[in-house]
């Protein structure tokens, strides 16, 4: 049986500097079908939503992945979007406003406008850290750790292009949608792919796309539900992790101890990931 170690407070202490890096080290499609393939030995892998929040460290940066990383191998949930001169960066929002010290729409600025914008943590304190763009997001990633890229926007024939001139091992599209999974298998053969799955219907619709299992990792909403289970044991048995998704619930609570109680109630249910805002207040072992 899996051991689950919860760590609160002070983690935001150790220096990245300072730390090694706990890494997941992806070479090959092949490897990233491996590591995604579903197998009740394994440990639950802990996916930082926007790439994890801790003050001082703004989501979506560079920086935030490897002070993550400093404390626990972690994949990451970014968020790109296109600027005016189609250039693709990491940013959240479709305004620079709550994230940065800019004002106005993503897709309103030339990437040279906005490179040297200065980046705000959660909290709204100014950082130095700059806006990356997803390509040095991805080189930086190499070697290190795995990201789901979310789709705000940005047309399926622009992240065909992307990843076809840059063909990293490394990355999960997340969709919502069975024809968007039609169309990327069909155009990409290189990547995973992530989509709800919240009742049988939804694995019965999947499978009329003949869209291989070991492609794919199911979202099932913000917690394992008892309704679900015929499902995840059919998903399960076709190699296929299962996903939660805690940010907008349980994250949400307002106090440490009422967080930590939500957090060790989603670890009993044992899904296969659980995306969170906070990574770092879980270790794994």
């Amino acid at each position: 049986m899996r051991k689950i170690y919860l760590w609160f407070a002070l983690l935001a202490t150790v220096t990245v500097a300072n730390a090694q890096l706990n890494t997941v080290d992806i070479k090959s499609f092949e490897d990233l079908k491996s590591y995604f393939k579903q197998d009740e030995s394994k440990q639950i892998i802990i996916s930082g939503h926007r790439g994890g929040m801790m003050p001082g460290y703004p989501e979506n940066s560079i920086e935030a992945f490897e002070k993550t990383l400093s404390i626990i191998p972690s994949f990451f949930e970014i968020d790109p979007q296109l600027t005016k001169d189609s250039v693709l960066i990491l940013m959240h929002d479709d305004t620079f406003n709550r994230t940065t010290n800019f004002q106005g729409k993503v897709k309103d600025y030339t990437y040279t406008q906005i490179k040297n914008a200065r980046l705000k943590d959660r909290e709204g304190n100014l950082t130095n850290f700059k806006i990356p763009t997803l390509k040095e997001a991805l080189d930086w990633s190499q070697g290190k750790t795995i990201f789901q890229l979310d789709n705000k926007g940005v047309p399926y024939a622009t992240y065909v292009k992307f990843l076809k001139e840059n063909p990293y091992p490394n990355v999960v599209l997340g969709l919502r949608k069975d024809e968007e999974v039609a169309y990327y298998a069909k155009h990409l053969d290189h990547v995973l792919f992530m989509k709800p799955f919240h009742t049988m219907n939804d694995v019965k619709s999947f499978e009329k796309l003949n869209v291989p299992f070991n492609r794919m990792i199911a979202w099932i909403g913000g917690e394992v539900k008892q309704e679900q289970k015929e499902m995840i044991t059919y998903l399960r048995s076709k190699g296929v992790m299962i996903m939660i998704a805690i940010a907008p619930t349980t994250d949400k609570l307002k106090t440490d101890l009422e967080r930590a109680r939500g957090y060790i109630q989603h670890l009993i249910t044992r899904p296969d990931i659980i995306e969170t805002d906070y990574p770092s207040q879980f270790i794994n072992r």
